[in-house]
């Protein structure tokens, strides 16, 4: 279950959502394995939480948000970025959601630092931050038709459904893959994860407060306060033919 686009439109250009994209993209352009002598950039720009614990490295608590360990980990992060930060950029203005997204990273890399401070394992990735825009969304609107892309095996198709549902389901993954996987099998981030998702209704709390809190749910029923989009879904007839 892969989310693709929400029914929120917003009301200006999402700069900051996009100009992060671009970095993200640019950074692993440059940092992949076939950018010779700049792949040593990864190694410098990651977070490693033994020398944080120890007040070096401090560099790597930001730099780390821009750095990816593969394809699919930076196409995962940056079309979940795509989905839901424009939305929260459009609530709390550029200046603000840029603000906002560091402090989510830097929450998210918090967590994990705090659960194995003496790691010396390499912590790259957006999915903190990302994490954290996730939390900020189901907080402000919980209710929010998302699409999501449902593939089994050669089986494939679009699912509306609320958001406090998609982000509830991969908040529940995220717990329950931190709980399941050994510390030896360890790869992912999943406290960091956590970590963010957490702060992100905590950080996202003003803005949601100045809308009038409880008031703003009562408003809107927890979805966005405009109407939605609706996108026309289209079906190509299979012609088979007669032999």
């Amino acid at each position: 279950m892969f989310p693709i686009r929400d029914h929120n439109p917003s009301s200006r250009i999402p700069w900051v959502t996009r100009a992060i994209i671009a970095i993200n993209l640019l950074v692993y352009l440059l940092t992949a394995p076939w950018a010779g002598n700049l792949e040593q950039l990864w190694y410098e720009g990651a977070l490693y939480p033994v020398a944080v614990s120890q007040g070096a490295w401090l560099h790597g608590l930001f730099t780390h948000m821009f750095l990816h360990a593969g394809l699919m980990h930076i196409l995962g992060n940056m079309v979940f970025l795509w989905v839901f930060g424009d939305n929260l950029e459009d609530q709390m203005g550029h200046l603000g959601f840029a603000l906002f997204y560091l402090l989510g990273g830097l929450a998210a890399a918090g967590a994990q630092i705090a659960a194995d401070p003496q790691s010396e394992v390499p912590m790259v990735g957006a999915s903190g931050a990302i994490a954290a825009v996730m939390g900020g969304y189901l907080l402000l609107f919980p209710r929010a038709r998302v699409d999501v892309l449902v593939i089994f095996i050669i089986f494939f198709r679009i699912f509306t459904i609320p958001a406090f549902v998609v982000l509830g389901l991969w908040f529940g993954i995220q717990v329950f893959s931190e709980i399941s996987t050994p510390a030896a099998e360890g790869g992912v981030a999943y406290l960091a994860h956590i970590g963010g998702f957490v702060a992100g209704p905590a950080l996202a709390a003003p803005v949601w407060l100045r809308r009038g809190g409880p008031a703003f749910w009562a408003r809107t029923h927890g979805r966005p306060p405009h109407p939605d989009i609706e996108y026309i879904r289209t079906t190509i007839p299979v012609v088979r033919r007669r032999r």
